[in-house]
Parts: C-alpha cells; sequence; structure tokens
C-alpha cells in the first residue's frame, strides 16, 4: 500500500478509529486542522518560538504531510512556505491546497520536494520547522544540511516528533510495534547521536534536545497532567496490590515505603522512555 491508500483504508477500520482522530487523520481536511490548533503540543511550540524568535516572520514547514501544522502556522500570522513531496489531496500536497483554499491564506505557498532538495534559496526563513519528518529522511545529514542552509543565520531550526532508537534491536523492536508499518513499510527512526551529529556538521547549534518524557509535544495526545499523574497512579495501583495482601497494614507508611522499595517502584522506572517504543524526541537548534 501507498502511504494515501494507508490512510484510506484505516479510516474504514473501527480498530483505527481513535489513531485516525488523534493523529489528525480524518477525512475532514478542516477539522484535523481546529484540532491541532488547540493541541497542546501546537500550543508549547508556539510557545518555543516566540521565545526563541519573537520577531521571526517567515517559517519553512518540511514535510507538511494532510496540512495541518503548514495551515495553523499561516493561520497564526507567519508568512510560511510548505515542502511536502506527496502529491496527495489526501495526505500529502493537495490536501494543503485544498485547506489554503479554505481558509483563504495568501501567506501560504505550497512545493512539492523532498526535503534533501530544496529548490530555495540560502539563508532565506527565520525559522524551518519539521514535525515528524525528519525521521523519514533517505539522507539524514543532506536534509539537515539543507534545512540549515536555508534557514537564517542566528534563525531558528525545529524538529518536533522524531522516533528515536538506541540500536538496531530497538528499531525493529519499533517497527513490529508501529501500527502502520505492515501496511506501507515506510517508518524509520534514528539514533540520537545520528541526528545531533548531522545537526552539528550542517552549522546548527543544539539548544535544546527534548527527550520524550520533556516536553508534551512528544507525547501527546497524552496530556501534561496525564503524564504528571502517571507515577501516583502506579502507587496507587501497587497499594490496592499490597492492600489485598496484608489489609489495614496496608496503610502504614513505613510499609509502603518497603513494598515500593521490593517492587523497585520509582519515578526513573515509571518515566523510562526505553518502554516506549519509538519514542519521539524534539531538537531546538540556532544557526550559528
Amino acid at each position: 500500500m501507498t502511504w494515501e491508500e494507508t490512510i484510506k483504508y484505516i479510516r474504514t477500520q473501527t480498530a483505527f478509529k481513535d489513531l485516525v482522530e488523534k493523529a489528525y487523520f480524518e477525512e475532514d481536511l478542516p477539522l484535523n486542522v481546529e484540532r491541532f490548533k488547540q493541541s497542546e503540543e501546537f500550543i508549547a511550540t508556539l510557545q518555543l518560538l516566540k521565545q526563541y524568535q519573537p520577531q521571526a516572520k517567515t517559517i519553512l514547514d518540511i514535510g507538511s504531510g494532510n496540512g495541518i501544522s503548514a495551515v495553523a502556522l499561516a493561520l497564526a500570522g507567519y508568512q510560511v512556505v510548505s515542502i511536502e513531496p506527496d502529491p496527495s489531496t489526501t495526505v500529502g500536497a493537495g490536501a494543503i491546497r485544498k485547506l489554503k483554499t479554505h481558509y483563504n491564506l495568501p501567506n501560504l505557498e505550497v512545493l512539492e520536494a523532498f526535503a534533501e532538495e530544496l529548490q530555495l534559496p540560502n539563508e532565506n526563513f527565520d525559522i524551518v520547522y519539521a514535525r515528524q519528518c525528519m525521521h523519514h529522511a533517505y539522507d539524514l545529514e543532506k536534509f539537515v544540511a539543507e534545512a540549515s542552509r536555508v534557514t537564517k543565520k542566528n534563525g531558528l531550526f525545529i524538529t518536533i516528533r522524531d522516533h528515536v532508537v538506541f540500536d538496531k534491536k530497538d528499531k525493529e523492536w519499533f517497527l513490529e510495534h508501529h501500527p502502520l508499518q505492515k501496511f506501507y513499510g515506510g517508518e524509520n527512526a534514528f539514533t540520537a547521536p545520528e541526528y545531533r551529529t548531522a545537526m552539528q556538521n550542517a552549522g546548527l547549534k543544539i539548544d535544546k534536545e527534548m527527550k520524550y518524557y520533556d516536553t508534551v509535544m512528544n507525547y501527546f495526545p497524552s496530556s501534561k497532567q496525564e503524564v504528571l499523574n502517571m507515577f501516583e497512579m502506579e502507587k496507587s495501583k501497587a497499594l490496592q496490590h499490597l492492600n489485598k495482601k496484608i489489609g489495614i497494614l496496608s496503610k502504614i507508611p513505613f510499609l509502603q515505603s518497603m513494598y515500593f522499595k521490593k517492587i523497585r517502584l520509582t519515578k526513573e522506572r515509571v518515566y523510562d522512555e526505553k518502554k516506549v517504543p519509538g519514542r519521539m524526541y524534539s531538537y531546538l537548534c540556532i544557526k550559528k
């Protein structure tokens, strides 16, 4: 299956209803945009853009997919150029053009190209933004080098939600667990050192490497509050189990503490990103 065929197929399958909604794959393109605009992920992203580039006017959105990010950024007032190699009206440049017309966005330009082959002037954008696409690069070094080339000096290169693996075995585990890999076979991931090396070689200074649990941009659609509550929820489950074993004695703090030690219940274990297949990272870089 192609990527377009995959998305059209999963829209018809009840088992993928939740994924279609949370990944903004619904057939109603404006609905996807409106939901994305209001997401914790996009709100956090805008906060970073305003913090690091408060005077920015121009943004290059690489790998725009069905257009949710490019359109949301244009609606936020930026002059946006969208790069998307897939011409599809479902998941590609065609879909973005539909949204451009729907929202009447003269400040959005849509180009069909691969990130490794940008036909754009040097140092042309205040911000280069890439959401969930750097890990799909067919040449990671060239992808990042091109992104850096078109970023203005002291401009911002920000990548959101890229899959990170630790080694070959971890990558195999990720691909086995990806819900759509079996349909279109196009998923990929790199190690964090590979991402960092590509950025540094491209003349970018990494200001932030945001690991999976560092920001809601990575773990969305889980909410920030849901993630903050994870440790307390695990403690609650453990105490329920302890209560079944020793009854009212489970109320004694000392016994609770001993039990937590016995089962090795710590924040480090609860928030262990190694338990998350293909966990996502985000990077924030400044062009030297």
